[in-house]
């Protein structure tokens, strides 16, 4: 099969398409024939040699969330069978022609979406339903504020919030993308360029503050997320982009009973993302199936351009899913 693989830490141009056997895949796998794979900012990171592979993935070939067509089933394998069309959470791996997956971790292309609009779905939407849902404890009709609301996680996280009929404010680099945040439903969208988004969320919700912020940022933003919490609010961390250290109000903190917390969900085990799975399937499936929520890809590049595909993300200059497509939609 074609692979892209690292070949050592580095920039965008370590990443190479090169020959590589077809996986092995267990007893409670399938094997995936990619059609499509979703570009992460962990594919990023692993890249540049700052986030390893967790033991039992492939060491050198990126990639968390693909979708296909099954064409092996393992002996223990009782949902999926030859030629269904899945979409799946990997542990790495995903960039490449051929990828094995937890069974709990696949689920079945929602609706009639595309293999690229379908493989734009799975780490975004396990993230936010796993940090925002579950570790946030996020209720409909409580306030949500997403930093980065017109990443991948960020698109996610507006459209599974509001069609669930709660009010979702962001934050964004630029004034273009605070009216693509508003239009896929952002209540508001505040450009931290211009201002201080504690100052305006406080305008924004009269002094109450927010019930569940969803953060990849870190950093000094800590001070300011804080402040812009509610009474019993909580901070999911989800990344720490502007740093991992942070000087934090304690008194705050206990004063506004604040829950802070966090995750990284590449590590944990399939039946903990068995369960994400589910839930997804459940509440938000339907969603997609329906048209309420929208997969939203900016640029699709062909495998043999992951390179760019890299460049792209790092830029920041997109707004919503960046796809590698290994083949064309039959």
């Amino acid at each position: 099969m074609k692979a892209i693989i690292t070949t050592k830490p580095g920039g965008p141009e370590v990443l190479q398409l090169t020959d590589r056997p077809i996986p092995a895949y267990t007893a409670n796998e399938v094997l995936i024939k990619v059609m499509a794979a979703g570009i992460n900012r962990p594919d990023i990171a692993q890249r540049k040699g700052n986030y390893p592979p967790p033991a039992g993935a492939p060491q050198d070939i990126p990639g968390l969330e693909i979708a296909g067509i099954v064409t092996e089933v393992g002996a223990n394998v009782t949902r999926w069978k030859v030629n269904d069309k899945v979409c799946a959470l990997v542990i790495g791996g995903g960039y490449a022609e051929y990828c094995p997956a937890p069974e709990g971790q696949c689920l079945p292309i929602p609706g009639n979406l595309s293999f690229a609009e379908a493989a734009s779905l799975p780490e975004t939407f396990f993230t936010v339903w796993s940090n925002v849902f579950d570790r946030g404890r996020f209720q409909p009709g409580e306030t949500l504020l997403v930093h980065g609301g017109s990443s991948g996680i960020g698109v996610a996280a507006i459209q599974m919030a509001t069609a669930l009929g709660s009010t979702v404010y962001v934050t964004a680099g630029s004034e273009e993308k605070c009216r693509f945040c508003e239009e896929l439903g952002a209540t508001k969208a505040i450009n931290y360029n211009h201002e201080d988004f504690s100052e305006a969320i406080d305008k924004l919700t009269g002094g109450k503050g927010i019930d569940v912020i969803l953060d990849m940022i870190g950093g000094d933003y800590t001070v300011l997320n804080i402040k812009s919490l509610a009474t019993e609010g909580r901070l999911v961390l989800i990344n720490t982009m502007k740093g991992k250290n942070a000087e934090v109000d304690l008194s705050a903190v206990m004063r506004k009973r604040i829950s802070i917390t966090g995750s990284t969900l590449r590590g944990r085990d399939a039946e903990f993302k068995s369960v994400i799975a589910k839930n997804l399937e459940k509440h938000i499936w339907p969603l997609l199936a329906s048209g309420k929520i929208k997969p939203v890809i900016y640029k699709i590049f062909a495998a043999a351009e992951a390179s760019k595909a890299h460049q792209l993300m790092e830029s920041s200059g997109h707004m919503g899913k960046i796809i590698l497509q290994f083949a064309v939609d039959s």
